[in-house]
C-alpha cells in the first residue's frame, strides 16, 4: 500500500478508538476498537502490509527503549516510599497472575502459554511486545498473538471489577469521614536528593535537546544490558529493563526531565507507532488461528485475574488494607494509565454529594491508583517480561 495511505488509515482509526474510549467512559479502548478493525478487515481482504508500509513499525521498534526511559522519568522514588504498602500489593498481584497460570494453565494449554501470557496480562504494551517477539522467536506466531490479544481484552476483565471494588470502597470511607477518622493529604513537589545536574536553561528545552538526552540514555542502556550479559556469560537484564531502570537513574540525577517525551513534542506519535508494534501480530490471525488460541485467551484472563484478586486480599489483610482497596490496586495491573485516573473520578462523581468529602476521596485514592498502575505496567511486566522472555526461548531452545 502507498505510505501515506496506510499511515492515514492507521491515524483514522486510532482517532474513531479515541471517540469510543470518550463516549464509553474507557470501557472499550482504543486499542480494542483498532484491533477489532483491523482484525476484521485482514479477513476481509486489506493487504497485511499496511503497517510496514506506513513506516510506524519500523519506528515504533526502533522507538520501544525511548518509551521506556521514559516512563522512567515518570517515577517519583519518593512517592513510592510513601505508597510502599500500595507497591507491595501490586507486586502481590502480579506474582498471584504468574502463579496461577503455572498452576492452572500449564496443565490445560502447556508452559508454553502460561509464559506467555503471564507478562502481558500484567501489564500493557511493551510487555506484550516482549513476549511477542520471544513466541515468534520460537516460530509460535499463535503465541505472539496470545499476547497482543490479551493487551487488547483484559481491560473487558479489569474496568469492572476495579469500579465495583472502588464503590464498596466509598462505604468504608464515608464511615471513616463521618467518625472524623480521614484527615487531608498535602501533595508536594520535592526535588530529588539525589539530583546532581543543574536544571536546563530555558533556551536551551529544545524538542530536539530533549529527544537526544533520552537518545543517549537509551543507548547507554543498551551498551550496558549487552557489557553485563557478556561479562556474566548469561542475561541477568535484558535491554528492555535496563531502559527502565537507566530512566529512573538518570531522571533522579536530574539529567532526564520528567515526563520528557511530552515535553519534546514527541509522545503524541511514539506511542501510536509503538501500538502498531502490537496491531502487526494480527497479521497472522486468521478465523481458524483466533479461534484455536480463544480457549487460551480466555483461560488466561479468567485465571490470572482470579490468581490477581487472590494475592491482593492475602496481601492486603496482612498490610491492614481494606479489601476494597486491595482488589482495586492488584486489578489496575488489566488496564493502567488513564484507567486509574479516570475510574477513581467517575465513581467519586456518582457516589458523593458533598463536594470536600467526594474531594478527600479523590485525594486519597487516586495516588495509590495511580502508583498502583505504574507499578504494575510500567514496571512490573516489564521486569516480568524480562526474565520470562529468555525462559521460554530457552526451553524451547
Amino acid at each position: 500500500m502507498n505510505s501515506l495511505v496506510s499511515i492515514t488509515i492507521i491515524f483514522c482509526i486510532y482517532a474513531l478508538g479515541d471517540v469510543i474510549a470518550v463516549r464509553t467512559k474507557s470501557i472499550v479502548s482504543m486499542l480494542f476498537t483498532a484491533s477489532v478493525f483491523f482484525l476484521i478487515a485482514f479477513w476481509l481482504g486489506m493487504p497485511t502490509s499496511i503497517f510496514q508500509d506506513s513506516m510506524l513499525l519500523q519506528i515504533g521498534s526502533i522507538l520501544i527503549g525511548f518509551l521506556l526511559v521514559h516512563m522512567g522519568t515518570m517515577l517519583n522514588i519518593k512517592q513510592l516510599k510513601e505508597q510502599w504498602k500500595t507497591v507491595v500489593i501490586c507486586v502481590a498481584a502480579i506474582i498471584g497472575i504468574t502463579v496461577a497460570l503455572f498452576l492452572v494453565v500449564t496443565p490445560l494449554m502447556g508452559i508454553e502459554t502460561a509464559l506467555v501470557g503471564a507478562p502481558p496480562l500484567s501489564g500493557g504494551v511493551i510487555a506484550a511486545i516482549q513476549m511477542s517477539e520471544a513466541a515468534n522467536a520460537i516460530g509460535r506466531s499463535d503465541l505472539a498473538l496470545l499476547a497482543s490479544l490479551l493487551v487488547v481484552v483484559q481491560g473487558f476483565a479489569g474496568y469492572p471489577i476495579a469500579s465495583w471494588a472502588l464503590k464498596k470502597e466509598v462505604k468504608s470511607f464515608k464511615e471513616k469521614y463521618r467518625n472524623n477518622e480521614i484527615e487531608r493529604v498535602q501533595q508536594e513537589e520535592t526535588t530529588s536528593p539525589y539530583k546532581i545536574f543543574s536544571d536546563l536553561p530555558e533556551k536551551y528545552q529544545s524538542g530536539n535537546v530533549y529527544l537526544a538526552k533520552v537518545a543517549v540514555v537509551a543507548l547507554l542502556a543498551s551498551f550496558a544490558a549487552k557489557g553485563l550479559t557478556s561479562l556474566l556469560g548469561f542475561q541477568l537484564i535484558d535491554a528492555n529493563i535496563m531502559s527502565l531502570l537507566t530512566g529512573v537513574l538518570f531522571s533522579e540525577l536530574g539529567f532526564l526531565e520528567k515526563n520528557i517525551l511530552t515535553k519534546a513534542n514527541s509522545y503524541g506519535l511514539a506511542m501510536p507507532a509503538l501500538i502498531v508494534v502490537i496491531l502487526s501480530n494480527l497479521a497472522s490471525a486468521t478465523p481458524d488461528v483466533f479461534l484455536d488460541i480463544l480457549p487460551a485467551l480466555l483461560a488466561t484472563i479468567v485465571f490470572g485475574t482470579i490468581g490477581n484478586v487472590l494475592f491482593s486480599l492475602l496481601i492486603g489483610r496482612f498490610l491492614k488494607i481494606s479489601p476494597w482497596m486491595s482488589i482495586a490496586l492488584g486489578i489496575t495491573a488489566l488496564f493502567g494509565f488513564p484507567g486509574t485516573a479516570i475510574l477513581p473520578a467517575e465513581v467519586a462523581n456518582s457516589n458523593f454529594s458533598n463536594s470536600e468529602e467526594r474531594q478527600l476521596f479523590l485525594d486519597s485514592v487516586t495516588p495509590k491508583m495511580l502508583v498502583g498502575g505504574f507499578v504494575t505496567v510500567s514496571i512490573g511486566s516489564v521486569v516480568l517480561a524480562g526474565f520470562l522472555a529468555p525462559l521460554l526461548i530457552n526451553l524451547v531452545g
